[in-house]
């Protein structure tokens, strides 16, 4: 998922955008979430902080506090470096200051552009799920699956395992904050997947990175969060894990 973060500091433009930004996550069925919308930047740099995702950031530069959004933009590149900037303000002048600032941001969008302010803000969340969704990246660190009508764009570092449904032909998978079902064969989905999936049984495909334990006696794992997986006993050697008890 990839979640939406504004800072503005005018209460009349932090609606106006925010509504915006909400009609198009619901209207083109992203599996985004405007997650954090307020006027003081130093709100949205904790909830960068604890979340630790990669997100997509409607800043306005102006804010009227110890930094402005430029700045703010400098404190996000340090914990979200892949995360996508958007710049909404009245300041046209201050364009060329993302170049100074190098920050890469997304788009320069002129609030005071009535009637290209909405398709400019649509533009943007699009392009950015297209960007995060992309399977042409050099490295891919996303899985996308379909849940009934919507695409899910799901990072890997947030995939626990998955594990094959009690219903036929489905598969049941486990990530660190929500667990959805989909169409589909663990072998065909273990194909798509890169070195840290591991195949650790017939029923199970777990991402060894968020493994927590391993109990090598009963042949269990356990991940982060504290769900188990089982063990097959010819697989055990796979996971490299000979020295765990």
């Amino acid at each position: 998922m990839l979640k939406i973060y504004m800072c503005e500091d005018m209460i009349e433009h932090r609606e106006r955008i925010s509504k915006m930004i909400e009609n198009t996550v619901m209207i083109e069925d992203l599996d985004m979430q405007l997650c954090c919308v307020s006027e003081n930047p130093h709100v949205i740099l904790d909830k960068i902080k604890e979340t630790k995702e990669v997100g997509l950031y409607f800043l306005d530069i102006d804010l009227n506090s110890d930094i402005s959004g430029l700045q703010l933009a400098q404190e996000i590149r340090k914990y979200d470096p892949r995360g996508f900037i958007v710049f909404v303000t009245t300041h046209s002048e201050m364009s060329y200051m993302t170049f100074i600032y190098k920050l890469e941001a997304l788009d320069f969008i002129l609030k005071d552009d009535e009637e290209n302010l909405g398709r400019r803000v649509r533009e943007c969340i699009l392009k950015a799920n297209q960007r995060f969704a992309s399977i042409n990246n050099k490295v891919q660190t996303v899985f996308s699956v379909k849940v009934n009508d919507k695409v899910y764009t799901i990072d890997y570092d947030d995939i626990l395992f998955f594990e094959t449904s009690p219903n036929v032909h489905k598969i049941v998978l486990h990530c660190k904050n929500r667990t959805m079902e989909f169409l589909g064969k663990i072998k065909d989905v273990e194909k798509n997947l890169d070195e840290r999936f591991y195949r650790c049984h017939r029923s199970f495909l777990v991402n060894k990175d968020n493994i927590k334990e391993v109990d090598l006696k009963n042949r269990i794992l356990y991940m982060v969060d504290g769900q188990e997986c089982m063990i097959a006993s010819r697989l055990i050697r796979g996971l490299n894990i000979e020295g765990q008890n």
